[in-house]
């Protein structure tokens, strides 16, 4: 080297070194000398720089920026051969920065092809007037269409009528103006049917004009969203204008919400504060609600009651049934809501019905007696015959009395049995008019054997005609059953009667039996009434209970609908089965009363 060039060198900024032809190291300069700090030459030169060296004084050209890695920073090496190739000249710079700043740059651009290829939105480019320029893949399972068949495709082309009117016009002036736009609309998919998105679009802009160049945007799906929105409105709407009254309260008993019904009912204008449940409740249902609802609905969801409302103007009180229902929010957190179903209207509804019940039991019970005509004039005429008799015998005797001294003894035993039968008949015209009694309905504890005994005195005649004997077989200490003593006196007899009635259709003319029975079996007062009749066919049993089917062509079909209707007004039930020796069953169910 030149003395000129021997300055340059040592003055170079760069970490300089001269090598020859084998590899070895002829000079460093001030600056190599400064990063080499103790490290040997081979681990600062690229590990093939040997080869390195030989190649460019064999080319006889310069191999730059050859990468050496030592600890975390990257050296670029330049080799320069000497004008008669026995000497290179190495130089190299710290490039770490600028290699990891590729690196980092070539990484994120990988992470990002991975994020757009493997994210569920869809990410595209668009043209300023709306055409696909490239989309990521998820546009196939979104719309059915791969990146490649959307490019060039219009979105107006794609989206609902509704809004490319509404919706695409205003997305255009808020991109122009702000540079950003967030949109709901629906999107068509492949097969027809449309899609909710939320779609969030960025204008790029040109660096100098500001012009807008392309539009990205994020596309995400959000149909089950909008469905389970739309319910929500949807649930809100009937909630509001259900005719029920729903509360919402928190479990302290505040009211935090109530619909319109519950508001008019409770006597609340549009803005005023809400009350505490207890405040509209009762306090029978607030010390039920206390002992035993909140538990109950935590522990099962649900709790119900029979309840009274009071409204906050100082209006009437009204009943309700009352549901609470306990929630829980995603956060864990425990709501409640009530559902109150005024019941004034029902209880009108019940009476009524209760007083065309005892209207037509009444009817039917007329209807009854008439068809016991014959047999009620002879236990009537039985007595008054007799006491015509004895009266007849008593005047003969009483024309008598001069010459025969027993008269007086005779007439007074004639008075005794006109007493006797007259008392007799008095009693038939007493149950009777017992019978035909058109009262409201009155529960009271009653004895079924003493009931029992009555319905069999009615039908009495009538089974001695058919020559049916009733077998009655009550079980000692049945309790008392809860119940009004005509009514149920009118179920047993009409029981009784259609007993008769098939006996007769199975043994014409000939005796039959006809067991009436009572026994207290799992809690229920039990009575059977059992037949020697045809029987019913299986499918047919329910059926014998529906009004106006009978096979009586005089009869009207009422008698086991209405014994039906009258047992379950007391809390009981009326079924049928068929005899274990043929014939039908007819199976009454009551509580017995509770006694205190």
């Amino acid at each position: 080297m030149t003395l000129s060039t021997t300055a340059l060198f040592a003055k170079d900024p760069q970490p300089t070194l001269i090598l020859d032809a084998a590899a070895r190291l002829l000079g460093t300069n001030p600056a190599f000398e400064a990063l080499i700090q103790g490290r040997t030459l081979a681990t600062l030169l690229p590990s093939n720089y040997a080869a390195l060296i030989q190649a460019c004084l064999f080319q006889d050209r310069a191999i730059a920026e050859v990468e050496a890695q030592v600890g975390e920073r990257i050296l670029l090496w330049t080799l320069i051969p000497s004008d008669d190739c026995r000497q290179v000249i190495a130089r190299c710079r710290d490039a770490t920065a600028e290699r990891q700043g590729v690196r980092d740059a070539s990484q994120a651009r990988r992470l990002y092809r991975l994020i757009t290829e493997n994210t569920t939105d869809l990410i595209s480019r668009h043209t300023p007037d709306g055409c696909f320029l490239d989309a990521s893949p998820a546009s196939y399972r979104l719309l059915g269409y791969w990146p490649e068949e959307l490019r060039g495709v219009a979105v107006q082309s794609l989206f609902h009528p509704h809004d490319c009117l509404q919706s695409l016009p205003q997305a255009g002036e808020a991109l122009e103006q702000d540079g950003y736009q967030t949109m709901t609309c629906r999107v068509r998919h492949r097969d027809g049917h449309y899609r909710w998105f939320e779609i969030a679009s960025r204008a790029i802009r040109e660096t100098y004009t500001g012009a807008v160049v392309e539009v990205i945007s994020v596309s995400r799906e959000i149909t089950l969203r909008v469905e389970a929105q739309e319910n929500l409105r949807r649930l809100a709407e009937v909630v509001e204008a259900n005719t029920d009254l729903v509360l919402f309260t928190d479990p302290a008993g505040q009211l935090t919400y109530l619909n319109r019904s519950a508001r008019r009912a409770l006597g609340l204008v549009e803005q005023q504060t809400a009350p505490g449940l207890r405040d509209v409740l009762d306090d029978e249902a607030v010390q039920r609600l206390d002992a035993e609802g909140w538990q109950q609905a935590e522990r099962e969801g649900v709790w119900q009651c029979e309840a009274t409302f009071k409204p906050c103007g100082g209006g009437s009180l009204f009943p309700v049934s009352l549901v609470l229902l306990a929630h829980r929010a995603n956060g864990g957190e425990r709501y409640y809501s009530l559902v109150a179903r005024d019941m004034t209207e029902r209880e009108l509804r019940e009476a009524q019905q209760r007083r065309h019940q005892d209207e037509l039991a009444h009817t039917a019970r007329l209807v009854t007696l008439g068809e016991l005509a014959s047999g009620i004039a002879h236990e009537i005429n039985q007595p008054l015959a007799a006491v015509v008799n004895y009266a007849s015998a008593s005047q003969r005797y009483l024309q008598a009395l001069e010459h025969d001294p027993k008269a007086v003894q005779r007439v007074a035993q004639g008075l005794q049995r006109i007493n006797e039968q007259a008392t007799h008949a008095a009693e038939v015209i007493k149950r009777l008019r017992a019978f035909l009694r058109k009262e409201p309905r009155r529960l009271q504890a009653l004895h079924i054997a003493e009931v029992a005994r009555e319905a069999v005195r009615l039908c009495a005649w009538e089974a001695n005609q058919a020559q049916v004997t009733i077998d009655q077989r009550m079980a000692h200490n049945l309790p008392p059953v809860y119940a009004d003593r005509i009514l149920l006196e009118q179920v047993l007899l009409n029981l009784l009667r259609n007993a008769f009635e098939a006996n007769r259709e199975q043994q014409p003319g000939r005796p039959s039996h006809v067991l009436l029975s009572a026994v207290l079996e799992a809690g229920w007062l039990t009575i059977r009434v059992c037949d020697q009749g045809p029987g019913v066919a299986a499918e047919r049993l329910d059926g014998i209970f529906t009004p106006f089917n009978t096979s009586k062509p005089e009869g009207l079909g009422l008698g086991l609908s209405m014994s039906r209707s009258i047992v379950e007004g007391f809390g009981g039930t009326l079924q049928a089965s068929p005899g274990d020796g043929g014939g039908l069953i007819l199976c009454c169910r009551l509580a017995p009363a509770v006694t205190v």
